[in-house]
């Protein structure tokens, strides 16, 4: 709903206190824990979005950049869908991990974004979250006919719906990357993206797109990343995700992506805002393994 671990969990915690203090007029014949919980959170997110601007990627602000372009200003952190650990997401249906796992990927929680809140919040309820229409009206006061009016064009307003071949972080790919960054040698970094890969670096607009773009501006950077340290962090919207480190002191959060054999996608959250989240220490530690 939000796009942001750090309001999601302000969200929570205004839930938990809302809950509190309404204790008393919880009635269990009219809803279960779990639905008037749900009705608490749904609100507390409906009240907390709306602000006029929404978070996005990137790619959703501005057209890939040519090598050799400036990164221009950097945008406040609330404009940005941030990251959230993986550990924090409750464990999916077995029979439905696939969709669950695409369903908060940074590119589908950067799509919601472009919903009208309600819409929102009525697409995660049915199609995430599986809650009947009768249920969803009820939690958010609406019919049964404005719910599933509600979902059709939240569906008909994402550019598509979400893709199930899911497939898992490739180990070893990953090693041979964070092995190649490290050395910072950009040829076999260059020979592990996919050819149609994108490289971002947030709080900027600037990103790339393209294996020939991406290896045009690594070689031309003069190996400002030299030296760099990654550190496992786990998953991140089914992601990989490693905290960067330069000098010993935390750089940015790594997330990387991959397809087929190869890196789909990197996206380098600058700064160290995020380091408490993932658990990553604030100065580099001995190394670990890639695998974690």
């Amino acid at each position: 709903m939000l796009g942001s671990g750090f309001e999601a969990e302000d969200a929570v915690q205004e839930t938990l206190v809302k809950a509190w203090r309404g204790l008393d007029r919880y009635d269990p014949g009219r809803a279960s824990v779990r639905s008037w919980l749900f009705a608490i959170a749904t609100n507390v997110c409906l009240d907390m979005l709306r602000g006029p601007q929404r978070r996005a990627r990137a790619m959703d602000l501005a057209p890939a950049a040519a090598p050799g372009a400036g990164l221009g200003a950097p945008l406040p952190e609330e404009r940005w869908v941030l990251p959230l650990p993986d550990g924090r997401l409750p464990p999916p249906d077995p029979a439905e991990l696939a969709v669950a796992r695409e369903t908060v990927r940074l590119a589908f929680v950067a799509a919601l974004q472009r919903l009208p809140a309600r819409q929102r919040a009525v697409l995660i309820l049915r199609e995430v979250l599986r809650w009947s229409a009768a249920e969803v009206a009820g939690l958010l006061g609406m019919s049964v006919a404005a719910v599933n009016s509600a979902l059709q064009r939240a569906r008909a307003a994402l550019p598509a719906a979400p893709d199930t071949s899911y497939e898992e972080v490739d180990e070893d790919l990953l090693g041979r990357y964070v092995d190649a960054f490290e050395r910072y040698d950009v040829e076999a970094l260059v020979a592990l993206l996919h050819e149609d890969a994108t490289m971002a670096m947030p709080p900027y607009t600037w990103w790339l797109r393209g294996r020939d773009a991406i290896g045009a501006v690594l070689r031309a950077a003069g190996a400002p990343c030299a030296g760099s340290r990654l550190v496992p962090a786990g998953r991140a919207n089914g992601a990989a995700a490693f905290g960067q480190y330069r000098e010993g002191r935390p750089f940015a959060l790594v997330l990387f992506e991959t397809s087929g054999g190869l890196v789909t996608g990197q996206t380098t959250y600058l700064g160290d805002r995020l380091f408490p989240m993932f658990g990553l220490p604030m100065s580099s530690s001995p190394r670990l393994r890639t695998s974690g």
